[in-house]
């Protein structure tokens, strides 16, 4: 808007860059220009002012689609008046010579003329196209329409007026419609949604089951190797109890052999012992053969006096005693030969290496057996 100051008969007007402005005075135009500043007088003078920057019309559009149903189209018109001088004669932009405003209504105006014909384009297209195409395609059809139609307008172009862009933000039915429409799509999305989900549990319940088959495979398997542990441990037992076995045979063996020849070698011993014990007695009983009764009967005495250990009694009879006497001298004289030395003398046993006979009887005159030797028993290994 110009700024207009007031000085006593004269005024000065001060115009912005973006708008023109056009001075008559006396129904000539003098002065016509942007940002123009200049001296007038208000009681000759008439002033128009026309912006020349873009502005926008909002526009909303109710209609019926080819199918009778309720549709709405909104959007924005940019234009710009091309040529301010072309535009003054067809809407009034006359302000008010002290003020600066307009006495009319032009924008207004203009507003409303650019917006029934947008209308009108619209409207011929919305009511011969389905709502479904309409909702698909509307908004680029509206749009490439509009800015047809409007810059092809001769009013318009003689005017001096451009259309700089049309902008369409939505064509949308009624609620109601948009939400039945959308029910469809809706449902589908949600059968969808209800798939993926079933999809999402019958992969957890088939992974479930993998994972349990997984489970029993790996049981089987463990009680596979368990039940092949319990057969290899048997086995061990098994061959180890054999083991055992052969070598306590084995050691059973050894000490058996070693029996044999401990009882081979001692029966070797008692066979040398006695065979030794027979020839001395056989030896004995040679010597004593040819002994008299009497040298027999001393000896007898002897020998039970020297296993008599004690004697309480003894009583000999003179008839007994004489003969026995006289039997013992004579056998003693027989044994003297001219210097008295001894020549029949009984015959000693044979001595062994600790100064005794390698046999010896207990006191009751038997052989006390093999079982008196001392035998090297070698102590069992098991």
């Amino acid at each position: 808007m110009a700024t207009i100051l007031s000085f006593p008969l004269l005024r000065h007007l001060r115009s912005d860059p973006n708008v023109h402005v056009l001075h008559y005075r006396r129904g000539k135009l003098v002065r016509s220009g942007r940002g123009l500043a200049f001296w007038f007088m208000p009681l000759s003078a008439s002033l128009a002012e026309i912006p020349c920057d873009n502005r926008d019309q909002p526009f909303l559009f109710h209609s019926r689609s080819q199918d009778f149903q309720d549709v709405t189209a909104q959007g924005t018109i940019t234009y710009r008046i091309l040529k301010p001088e072309a535009m003054a004669p067809r809407i009034d932009f006359t302000i008010d010579a002290q003020t600066g405003v307009y006495l009319k209504t032009p924008l207004e105006q203009l507003s409303d003329l650019l917006t029934q014909l947008a209308q009108q384009l619209t409207w011929d297209y919305m009511t011969r196209t389905p709502l479904r195409e309409l909702l698909s395609h509307g908004v680029d059809e509206i749009r490439s329409r509009i800015r047809t139609g409007l810059t092809t307008d001769a009013g318009l172009a003689g005017m001096g007026l451009e259309v700089v862009s049309v902008r369409v933000a939505s064509v949308a039915p009624t609620a109601e419609l948009e939400k039945a429409l959308q029910a469809p799509t809706r449902e589908a999305i949600q059968q969808e949604s209800d798939e993926a989900v079933f999809q999402r549990r019958a992969m957890a319940v088939e992974k479930e089951r993998a994972i349990a088959e997984n489970e029993l495979q790996n049981r089987i398997e463990l009680a596979r190797r368990e039940e092949e542990l319990i057969s290899q441990r048997g086995s061990n037992r098994r061959q180890q109890a054999r083991e055992v076995s052969e070598a306590a045979k084995i050691r059973a063996e050894a000490a058996a052999d070693r029996r044999r020849m401990k009882a081979g070698a001692r029966a070797e011993s008692i066979r040398m012992v006695q065979k030794a014990r027979v020839d001395a007695d056989a030896r004995r009983m040679d010597i004593y053969r040819d002994m008299p009764s009497q040298v027999m009967f001393g000896l007898a005495a002897r020998e039970l006096a020297g296993n008599l250990r004690r004697i309480d009694h003894l009583n000999l009879a003179g008839d007994s005693l004489a003969p026995l006497l006289t039997n013992l001298v004579q056998s003693g004289i027989r044994r003297l030969d001219g210097n008295g030395s001894h020549t029949d003398e009984t015959p000693a046993a044979p001595a062994t290496a600790e100064g005794g006979s390698p046999w010896d009887e207990d006191p009751g005159g038997e052989w006390a057996g093999p079982e008196a030797m001392p035998v090297d028993d070698e102590p069992d290994p098991s």
